[in-house]
């Protein structure tokens, strides 16, 4: 029996997380990272920062594309948690939070007293989120981390890049960016388990442990099987042929791991007998060969242009793809008909497009639109407000340095 078609809900109708609010403490990119996920589906995101940022964020000015694409979809307050009158203001957003995230330094959260210790004890349901460089304790718990450093101690840059060039760095904060993916996942695991327990946990994960957990199979082969992979530039590690090669235009990529695949691209190459020819016949010995492999498709594939070797192999099932400048990633008509490209206007700055959510749930419609990033303590007097605080009271507040 058929099951019948979900329902949209309708574009106007509250995003999933509409009934939870959090408290931003990010900095840099890691943290608002995690935060976006949230924001981008509903969440009421007040980010918390000091009086004294004067339109200036360690990302960079706040006009600039980073900024704008980091912190959409958020109300902001200016608030110093070093005053004593400050901190009570947070304490009270405390009391009503339900997840908070940071990726301070364990020392200086230490200091502020917004350690999860201090916020458990006025709010128990709270989720509380965390990124470090290192992790929360250890050797190296004190230290401040940096995605480049960090791509480099977790072993990342010694299998990226060609052979023999030397480390690599990828090319995107992959660091900031995994840890930050992680933590909203671990967020959600714990707000998922306060559905039975009525109890918040603290959520950590460090930069570290994000790079080491997306060496995947490079660390496994490691720990089970004592291989240190090294540098395999364009080409698969241990799949072959999977890698670069040239058209009559420029370079795209094949990815011809399994045998059956493999017998597939030698039929679209016109060159059936290359299935059965002996060196080439297992993966195994593919591996032994690869440069050999790799030349002799080459020859082949160096006479016609990239768009009709993506059609042929297409037509084989073969993995096939032109390598895009990011700019013709946007010219797609696939990324064009995913929408990820999404539109946001600026009061200040007009109509900007920023990278939309690449996560799609069936009955909800992609968060089309999306909120401007707030400028410093756009949202001071309506989050104060909402607090319970009247005018007098905000005025008292910035008299005294507090907001």
């Amino acid at each position: 029996m058929n099951k019948p078609a979900e329902a949209p809900v309708a574009q106007s109708a509250p995003l999933p997380l509409s009934q939870i609010t959090v408290l931003d403490l990010t900095l840099a990119r890691a943290g608002p990272t995690c935060v976006r996920h949230l924001a981008d589906w509903g969440a009421d995101v007040i980010r918390v920062e000091p009086p004294s940022t004067g339109g200036e964020d360690v990302v960079g000015r706040r006009n600039g594309s980073d900024f704008q694409n980091l912190h959409r979809n958020k109300r902001a307050i200016q608030l110093n948690l070093k005053s004593p009158e400050g901190y009570k203001v947070f304490m009270k957003l405390v009391e009503k939070a339900d997840v908070l995230i940071e990726n301070m330094r364990a020392p200086v959260k230490g200091r502020l007293k917004i350690a999860y210790d201090d916020l458990k004890k006025v709010n128990l349901r709270l989720v509380y989120g965390s990124i470090s460089g290192f992790g929360q304790t250890g050797p190296y718990g004190k230290r401040a981390g940096v995605d480049q450093i960090v791509q480099g101690m977790g072993g990342l840059m010694s299998v990226t890049g060609l052979p023999g060039q030397g480390p690599v760095r990828v090319g995107v904060a992959i660091a900031d960016l995994t840890a930050g993916n992680l933590l909203a996942l671990g967020v959600m695991t714990a707000l998922f388990d306060r559905e039975k327990t009525g109890v918040g946990r603290w959520v950590h994960t460090s930069l570290l442990e994000s790079i080491i957990f997306m060496l995947d199979f490079q660390a496994t082969r490691y720990l089970v099987a004592g291989e240190v992979a090294g540098q395999a530039g364009n080409d698969h590690p241990t799949s072959v042929p999977t890698g670069v090669f040239p058209a009559s235009d420029g370079l795209f990529n094949i990815a011809a791991s399994s045998a059956r695949v493999f017998h597939r691209c030698c039929d679209a190459l016109g060159k059936p007998e290359w299935k059965t020819k002996a060196e080439w016949d297992t993966q195994q010995k593919r591996s032994k060969v690869r440069a050999d492999i790799n030349a002799a498709i080459s020859e082949i594939t160096k006479h016609k242009p990239t768009a009709h070797w993506v059609e042929v192999m297409e037509a084989a099932g073969v993995p096939c793809g032109p390598i895009n400048t990011i700019d013709k990633v946007f010219a797609d008509p696939q990324v064009k008909h995913l929408g990820i490209a999404t539109p946001i206007d600026h009061p200040k700055y007009g109509k900007q497009t920023v990278v939309g959510q690449p996560i799609h749930l069936s009955r909800y419609p992609q968060p089309e639109k999306l909120k401007h990033t707030p400028d410093c303590g756009e949202h001071t007097d309506e989050v104060l407000k909402g607090l319970g605080y009247d005018a007098a009271a905000i005025a008292a507040l910035r008299a005294k340095g507090a907001v």
